[in-house]
C-alpha cells in the first residue's frame, strides 16, 4: 500500500504540470526562451562567463534601447526588412509561376528542372562576386540574393506539391470533364496549398539567413551590416543585438504565414488542428 502511494504522488504531480502546460496554450512557447534568458543572466551576472564574449541580456537590452533612441536602429531595421520584403515577393513570384509550369507539365519539367536542380547547389556566397558584377553593390544586387535565397524552396515544394496530387483526384476531375482552368483551381490547388506554404516559410527563412550575405556587400544599413560592424569594433553586445533582432523579426514574419495557412487550411482535418 505504502509504495502505491508513492507512486501515486508522482503521477498526480505530473499530471498536474502537463495540465497547467495545456492551459498556457500558445504561450507555452515563451517558457523555454525565458528560461535560457535567466540562466545566461545569472552565469553572466556571476562571472562564469566572460562579459567581452557573452554580454548579459541586460547589456544587450541596454545596446538595443540605446540604439533605439539615437534613431539609428530604426534605420538599420527599415532597410533590412525592405529587402527581405522586396526579394521575398521577386522570388515568390518566379517560383510560383515555373514550380506551377513544371509541376503542371512533363514537357517543361523536363526542359526546365534539370537547370534549376543544379542551380539550386550553388553556396549562396557564390553568387555575390557575380551579382556585384553585374549590378554594382547597390540595392538591386542584395534584392536579387535574397529571390534567390527564396526561389528555390518555394518552387521546389509547389513542384513536388503538384506531382504528389492523388490521380485519382485527378480522373474524377476528368470524369466530371473539367478543362485545365476548372482542374487546377479546383483539384490541384486545394491539394497542392499545404505543401507551398512550407515552401514558402521555408524560402522566408532562407530570405533572412540571405540577407545576412547580401548585406556584406557594400551595405552601410541594415541588421547584417550592424552584426559586422559590431564584430569589426569588438562590441559583442552590438553582434548579439543583431542576432537577437534577426530571430525576433524572422519569428514574426513566419508566425504571420502561420496564421494566414490557418485561415487558408481551415477545411483540413489534421492531427495538429487538435492542439
Amino acid at each position: 500500500m505504502e509504495q502505491r502511494v508513492a507512486i501515486a504522488i508522482p503521477r498526480a504531480q505530473t499530471g498536474n504540470i502537463w495540465q497547467f502546460l495545456s492551459r498556457l496554450g500558445r504561450a507555452k512557447g515563451l517558457l523555454l526562451p525565458v528560461f535560457l534568458l535567466i540562466l545566461w543572466e545569472s552565469l553572466s551576472r556571476f562571472g562564469l562567463v566572460a562579459p567581452n564574449l557573452l554580454p548579459a541580456p541586460s547589456s544587450i537590452l541596454t545596446t538595443v534601447w540605446q540604439l533605439g533612441a539615437a534613431g539609428e536602429l530604426w534605420q538599420h531595421i527599415g532597410i533590412t526588412l525592405y529587402r527581405v520584403f522586396v526579394g521575398f515577393l521577386i522570388g515568390t513570384f518566379l517560383a510560383t509561376i515555373l514550380g506551377g509550369l513544371t509541376g503542371y507539365s512533363c514537357l517543361i519539367h523536363d526542359l526546365l528542372d534539370p537547370l534549376l536542380q543544379s542551380l539550386r547547389n550553388i553556396p549562396s556566397l557564390a553568387w555575390v562576386p557575380l551579382f556585384i558584377l553585374w549590378m554594382g553593390i547597390h540595392e538591386p544586387s542584395k534584392i536579387a540574393l535574397i529571390a534567390v535565397g527564396v526561389f528555390f524552396p518555394v518552387y521546389l515544394n509547389l513542384m513536388s506539391g503538384i506531382h504528389n496530387v492523388d490521380r485519382k483526384l485527378v480522373e474524377v476531375g476528368k470524369i466530371y470533364r473539367l478543362n485545365d482552368w476548372q482542374l487546377i483551381s479546383r483539384v490541384f490547388l486545394p491539394a497542392t496549398l499545404p505543401a507551398y506554404i512550407v515552401g514558402l516559410r521555408s524560402g522566408l527563412g532562407l530570405g533572412w539567413m540571405f540577407v545576412v550575405a547580401a548585406e556584406l556587400m557594400g551595405a552601410s544599413q541594415g541588421l547584417g551590416f550592424l552584426l559586422i560592424d559590431g564584430q569589426a569594433t569588438g562590441r559583442p553586445a552590438i553582434t548579439l543585438a543583431s542576432i537577437l533582432l534577426f530571430a525576433i523579426f524572422g519569428k514574426v514574419t513566419d508566425s504571420i504565414i502561420g496564421f494566414a495557412s490557418h485561415w487558408l487550411l481551415h477545411w483540413q482535418d489534421v492531427y495538429a488542428s487538435n492542439h
